[in-house]
Formats: structure tokens, C-alpha cells, sequence
């Protein structure tokens, strides 16, 4: 389901060459009509709602009405945001990060892992682990390369970013298994990839992040090695479709209530495992002795509440929590740094906090404000 159709919002041939120019008429009548027919885009910062424009005018469809296979081979967000680059003459700051592609083992599969090093800093270098969102369906290294290029080049660690096993081909809890593998993995072959062992955070997004925070469970439980910190952005971390954000965020873009249905439908054997820990983190994980963490929501997205309750939690179990909610951003806003600033603020933000993780005599600084 999707949000009804409104005015054309693509700037005029003059204004196509900035992201950041003023409102076209076009572009601000279209906000008022959304505003008006509740379309909750329309509360959406100028440079986030041309993303979104630009991700209609490239063809997607709502991955709802999709097959899982047609879905991966949809425009995605940061197809979107390449595009808009492309027409205003806009780099990527990050595009000098060296990587080179690696694999580790789980579930009987080789899978890959995506190494990211900076070319400036000492070695060994800290180590971030970067799970992709993607709903555990659409994941790709791909897609996501703009965060993970943005923490690396911030950070100046090592990030390794973690592609796993794939639903509805392999249904939960494939991916959750092979997050702690590909941790595993990383923490024991660290000094190759240029790293620490003894310097390794977790960061995630969306389902990524989901991902992240089960790793950090997971390596309590298991008396593996502790992720010094957390990054979970706007993470999946429940399985309540009634919060406030999943009424308000109906119709919401890119992400929305029908398309979180239809990944729990193709990631799950049934609808029974949502009660699964790993899945309601907000209802059922025990969430005690877990890393300091810096958690981002975003205004429109359906899992803004969990998110913030998610937040609650950890810090009613003890956890230091750095909890940034972002006004005017959908879901997936982080790795578009290039055009949307509140990205770049984003950004920042779970970099400073990766360094003062990262710091072995704990100076620092920590950018943001406590929720």
C-alpha cells in the first residue's frame, strides 16, 4: 500500500543542479497537499523529500505488491541518492576509502564481507562491525556502502561489513546466526584485516541493527568477546504494529507499515517466532550488561517508537544510551550523506561516539542530545 499520488515535485532544469536549492512552487504546493491528505512525507527536510521524489521518478514500486525477487531488483533509496548526485555534480567525499572483498563461513555457505580500510591512521586500527539493513530480505553490501564508507573514513577503524544469508531462502534465524559467525570471524582473524581484536564495535541499521544488538546479546551469553560499543540505527526492535509511529507512518516512504508485514511474512516461519527474544528486544531480550550505545530514530519511519522504547529499556537495564531522534528523515537516511544533512549530523554523531569508545584513556567528546 502505498501513499496517494500528489503533484509533480521535480525541480525545474535550473534548480535540478542543487539539492539544496529553495522550494519550486510545484515542490511547495505538493507539501501542502500531503500535509492536508495526512501524507506523512510531506513533514519531511526539503533534501529528504527530493530523495524520496527522485526514488519515484527512477520506477519503484512498493515492495509490498513485490516478490521478494523483483523487490532486489527495484530502484532502492540510495539508487535514489546516486542519481541525484549524478544530475547535481555532487562526489562523495568517501569514495577514496580503499576496500577489498573477504568471507567467512556459517550456515554451510561462504558468504562475503566487505573490508573497508582508510588509508591515514597507525595500525592496528579499531574494528567496526557493520551489519546492512535490508529487512533480512533485500540485504545487500551495496546498498549500504555509503554508511559503511561514511563510519570508516570518520572513525579512521576498519569497518567490516557483514552480508548474510538471505529470506525467504533462508528464514529466520539464518541471518541472526550468521551475524555472530561473521563477528566471530572478524574478532579472530582481526589483525588481516588491519585490525585490533581487542578494539571491535557492532554498528547496524534497520534490520542491521536488529542484527547488531543480538550480536552484543549473543557475545554476553556466550562469553565471547564484548563489542566495546553499540551503533544501532533506526533498528528493528520490535514486533508491535499498533505504536503511535506505525499509525502516524502508515503510508510512510520508503519504509511503511505494509512493507514491515511483508518482511515478517517472508522472513519468518510463522507468526509465532515473533516472540522469539531476538525479534521483541523490546518485550523480551534481556538487555543487562550491554555496551554504552548510540541509538538513532528517524520522525518518519514506523519504527521510530520501538525504537525510543528500545532506548528505555537499555537504559533501565543499566546501559549508557546516546539517543539522537532526527525531525524531517524517513527510515534509511543515514548513508545520504551527500545530499541530506541531517545524515551528515548523523554521522557524526555515531563517529564521535565510536572514537570515545575507541580511545584507550576515554577522552573525547559525544555529540547529540540524551532523549
Amino acid at each position: 500500500m502505498s501513499t496517494p499520488d500528489s503533484t509533480d515535485t521535480r525541480a525545474t532544469d535550473s534548480q535540478a543542479l542543487d539539492p539544496h536549492a529553495p522550494a519550486t512552487f510545484g515542490e511547495r504546493v505538493s507539501r501542502i497537499l500531503g500535509a492536508v491528505a495526512g501524507d506523512p512525507t510531506a513533514r519531511a527536510e526539503l533534501d529528504m523529500a527530493r530523495v524520496l521524489e527522485e526514488l519515484k521518478v527512477l520506477g519503484a514500486q512498493p515492495i509490498e505488491d513485490c516478490t521478494p525477487e523483483e523487490a532486489r531488483r527495484q530502484p532502492s533509496p540510495a539508487d535514489a541518492v546516486s542519481s541525484l548526485m549524478a544530475k547535481c555534480g555532487v562526489s562523495d567525499p568517501d569514495d577514496d576509502i580503499p576496500t577489498r572483498d573477504a568471507s567467512y563461513e556459517s550456515g554451510g555457505e561462504t558468504l562475503g564481507l566487505r573490508v573497508y580500510r582508510p588509508a591515514n591512521g597507525g595500525e592496528p586500527r579499531p574494528i567496526v562491525v557493520y551489519y546492512p539493513g535490508g529487512g533480512w530480505v533485500l540485504s545487500n553490501l551495496d546498498d549500504y556502502d555509503s554508511s559503511a564508507r561514511a563510519i570508516a573514513a570518520r572513525t579512521g577503524a576498519v569497518v567490516v561489513a557483514v552480508e548474510t544469508r538471505r529470506a525467504p531462502e533462508h528464514k529466520f534465524p539464518a541471518a541472526h546466526d550468521d551475524a555472530v559467525a561473521a563477528y566471530e570471524h572478524v574478532v579472530a582473524h582481526a589483525a588481516e584485516f588491519g585490525g585490533t581484536p581487542d578494539v571491535v564495535a557492532v554498528a547496524g541499521e534497520s534490520a542491521g541493527g536488529n542484527l547488531a544488538i543480538n550480536v552484543a546479546v549473543a557475545a554476553r551469553d556466550r562469553g565471547l568477546q564484548s563489542p566495546v560499543h553499540l551503533a544501532l540505527i533506526y533498528p528493528i526492535a520490535g514486533v508491535d504494529m499498533t505504536t503511535p509511529s506505525f499509525r502516524i507512518n502508515e503510508f510512510a516512504r520508503p519504509v511503511n507499515k505494509a512493507m514491515i508485514e511483508w518482511i515478517f511474512g517472508h522472513a519468518l516461519m510463522s507468526p509465532a517466532e515473533k516472540a522469539d527474544p531476538r525479534l521483541d528486544v523490546v518485550g523480551r531480550a534481556d538487555l543487562a550488561g550491554l555496551p554504552p550505545t548510540t541509538l538513532l530514530t528517524a520522525e518518519i519511519d514506523p519504527l521510530r517508537s520501538e525504537g525510543l522504547e528500545l532506548g528505555e529499556r537499555l537504559r533501565a537495564a543499566g546501559v549508557d544510551v546516546n539517543g539522537v531522534d532526527f525531525e524531517g528523515v524517513s527510515h534509511g537516511f543515514f548513508g545520504m550523506g551527500a545530499i541530506v544533512r541531517h545524515a551528515r549530523t548523523a554521522q557524526e554523531i555515531v563517529c564521535r561516539d565510536l572514537a570515545v569508545a575507541f580511545a584507550p584513556d576515554g577522552r573525547g567528546c559525544r555529540a547529540g542530545r540524551a532523549l
